[in-house]
């Protein structure tokens, strides 16, 4: 009888059964979870990875890690695709999802081993998730966050901040939430992440960070004007320079004058140029290319500062602030092109030269944080907590419950979990326990993060909760149940329940999985490879 590989083509991978398929699914998905879950909280371990481009990261934010890693593997991408959907929705949460999703895996293993089979785990796996997304809102702490109070969106966002750099949650809190009250609009729905920049200077300590309502640019002007005030801006998406023609063409020049009368007459066509943009009323020339020396000498002779944005990114982003529209010829601007600032100034900051544009509410909303440490790596990591912080505010703008922190809610849903598998019949039963179990992997992993002996702390934190106290969180300094909620450590609603559902997702699609059919890769040298494919 002809076999499945024989319908193939030649160089095809076909692969079945549980040991070869579904086994060896859950054990690649199983050791991507071990790699993020050390990682875990506010005492979790840094990962130094390397990229493909030879820059190093040393960071403990799960995102980071897993999109600078390139999993292979096609299940373990699942839960990379996972996590990552759950960046992109709300900036935060994916540790967990990856951690989540690896441990259901691990305990559905068991169950595989011992004769279940998968599509029953999945059903079960399916109830527990329809069944703790539904308690879910009952643990939301009775509190409603004021958008825009600092001090209430400084609590909210102290525990997403304290994840990733614990100690300098309470420097780092007042920093975001100012920065994201002041860029928030009327309809608080329609908040932009973008609008909040980071500009990280070396030096000093992160008790010297700052917010600036505006921008603030690394670099400072072409021109000698270094502070101008409540005055227009022209903005130019290419060069500030003599346009060069389309095509090459031949001058014959037979006399010194004609010589001269040539260079006269391209001197009067830019400085006809530079006076349009005077006349017109603008006093800052931004550039995303570089300035001609004959057009700066121009610029010069009419006190105009001229500033270069080389990023096209940042130059969007100065045309939002100011309200200016980036043109694209070599002409003086019209009334509407130009947009207008409160201020602009160059200052030095820890041995830096920074311009910072400063800007009034009604122009454009942008605040920036001017982030300051030791070294380039904490910058980093700091920046990339801020971010966290402020995807944190946009979760808060879509629903502002919050839940407690510490390992709280898994285990309180873990205990509801537990009595709603004990009322099932079928032999779906096992796997509602197992993803009661599966649960308990945030409070395990915080106390193993923190250095803590987890056979001793989880009963104290199981008997805690059997005893009524919903709130009771793990205290990574002491090791004991204690309600993080009144010391205002919070974990988001909205983050909570993404995690919980696309880890569950993820979980359920890999364990769906009972066949693998690979083709033969391309033919050609592989990526990276040498000459002749070496």
């Amino acid at each position: 009888m002809m076999n499945f590989q024989s319908m193939l083509k030649d160089g095809y991978k076909h692969l079945t059964g549980l040991e070869e398929s579904v086994l060896k699914n859950i054990e690649a998905c199983k050791q991507l979870s071990h790699i993020t879950r050390t990682s875990l909280g506010p005492h979790g371990m840094n990962k130094m990875v390397i990229n493909y481009l030879d820059k190093l990261f040393v960071t403990s934010d799960a995102a980071t890690m897993l999109s600078e890693m390139e999993v292979q593997h096609p299940a373990a991408k699942m839960i990379v695709l996972a996590a990552k959907a759950q960046e992109a929705e709300l900036g935060d949460g994916t540790n967990l999802v990856v951690s989540l999703a690896g441990e259901l895996l691990a305990n559905a293993e068991e169950l595989v081993r011992e004769g279940l089979h998968p599509s029953d785990i999945v059903e079960g796996y399916s109830k527990s998730a329809a069944f703790i997304l539904e308690l879910l809102p009952s643990l939301a702490v009775d509190q409603t966050v004021d958008l825009s109070d600092e001090a209430a969106v400084a609590m909210a966002l102290m525990g997403p901040l304290a994840s990733k750099q614990f100690g300098y949650e309470h420097l780092l809190a007042p920093l975001v939430a100012k920065a994201c009250i002041e860029v928030c609009p009327a309809n608080p729905k329609n908040f932009n992440v973008d609008n909040v920049r980071v500009v990280k200077v070396p030096g000093s300590s992160v008790a010297n960070s700052a917010v600036l309502n505006g921008m603030v640019l690394k670099r400072g002007t072409e021109s000698s004007v270094q502070r101008v005030e409540n005055c227009k801006v022209v903005v130019y998406g290419q060069a500030v320079d003599t346009s060069a023609t389309e095509t090459k063409g031949t001058v014959l020049i037979e006399s010194a004058a004609q010589l001269e009368s040539y260079a006269h007459s391209e001197e009067a066509k830019m400085e006809e140029y530079i006076k349009g943009i005077y006349d017109s009323g603008a006093r800052v020339v931004v550039s995303n290319g570089t300035f001609g020396e004959m057009a700066l000498h121009f610029i010069e002779r009419y006190g105009m500062m001229a500033v270069k944005i080389p990023s096209k990114f940042e130059l969007r982003r100065f045309c939002r602030t100011t309200g200016a529209a980036a043109l694209v010829k070599n002409e003086p601007p019209s009334a509407e092109d130009l947009g207008y600032v409160k201020e602009m100034v160059v200052q030095e900051v820890g041995g830096t030269v920074v311009t910072v544009i400063r800007q009034d509410e009604a122009v454009g909303k942008m605040a920036t944080v001017l982030l300051r440490a030791s070294t380039e790596q904490v910058l980093e990591d700091m920046e990339r907590a801020i971010d966290d912080g402020v995807n944190s505010y946009k979760a808060l703008t879509r629903d502002v419950r919050v839940l407690p922190a510490g390992g709280a809610v898994e285990l309180e849903l873990s205990k509801a979990l537990y009595e709603f598998g004990r009322k099932q019949t079928g032999l779906d039963q096992y796997a509602i326990a197992k993803f009661a179990l599966s649960l308990e992997v945030v409070p395990r992993v915080l106390c193993e993060n923190a250095g803590l002996n987890a056979e001793q702390v989880m009963p104290l934190l199981r008997a805690a909760h059997a005893a009524g106290q919903t709130g009771a969180g793990l205290d990574i300094q002491e090791g004991t149940p204690v309600d993080l909620a009144a010391q205002s450590y919070y974990d988001l609603y909205d983050v909570k329940y993404w995690a919980l559902k696309l880890a569950t997702d993820a979980a359920t699609t890999v364990l769906k999985v009972d066949q693998i059919i690979m083709a033969k890769q391309a033919g050609g040298p592989k990526p990276g490879a040498g000459p002749g494919g070496e």
